[in-house]
């Protein structure tokens, strides 16, 4: 009895020192963003805004370019930003309109940025784990004054890859999640090539001052 009592004891400590923090997890899911960041990231972005309701958007990422998919008011609208040119498509009013590029350099990734260094000013815990994946919850410390940041973050991180399954986070009371995140991006997603809209009316407005 002795005996199987120190091997389950034994057992016991070996599977303790095999778990994982969540600092842990977190870490090694950034390392994952980093590792295929240059390959491109897709994600889709779920705004809830009260009164509004929610406004889904699919982003993709790549480099200092980006392209933006989202339905407006019974609108299709598609936007490229190579940081240096930015073209928003209009399906109802079949619109293309050229302005200069806000951009998305490689100092600042959009929402990427809300999966980089994800632990610094926060205490984070594992609230709880599945077969497929890690939940866990970030609470932002006291001495963490920057006020961009949210309150609370919940990350779901998948077993096996480390790859992001979604983020959510709520912001001066706009909810936004994070979700269906996946790598590999074209040059021919994030180009945009006028000769697909050969009847769109364009406005161009490049030579007016950008609006803050």
């Amino acid at each position: 009895m002795k005996k199987l009592l120190g091997i389950l004891i034994g057992l016991c400590v070996a599977v303790s020192a095999l778990a994982q923090t969540a600092e842990q997890i977190l870490t090694k899911m950034d390392e994952q963003m980093t590792q295929h960041e240059s390959e491109g990231v897709i994600m889709t972005v779920e705004t809830k805004i009260p009164i509004i309701g929610t406004i889904r958007m699919k982003s993709y990422m790549l480099g200092d370019k980006l392209r933006m998919e989202t339905t407006m008011m019974g609108a299709d609208l598609i936007i490229w930003d190579d940081g240096i040119t930015e073209y928003t498509y209009n399906s109802k009013d079949n619109e293309i309109t050229i302005d200069k590029g806000a951009g998305s350099s490689s100092e600042d990734s959009g929402d990427l940025d809300m999966f980089s260094g994800i632990t610094d000013g926060y205490t984070v815990s594992i609230k709880k784990e599945t077969a497929d994946a890690w939940y866990i919850l970030c609470k932002k410390n006291k001495d963490n004054v920057n006020k961009e940041d949210p309150k609370n973050m919940d990350v779901v991180v998948a077993k096996g890859t480390y790859y992001p399954v979604s983020l959510s986070a709520k912001i001066d009371g706009v909810t936004m999640i994070m979700k269906d995140i996946s790598f590999g991006v074209t040059q021919e997603q994030m180009t945009f090539d006028l000769s697909k809209y050969p009847d769109a009316k364009i406005i161009d407005k490049r030579n007016e001052p950008k609006k803050k």
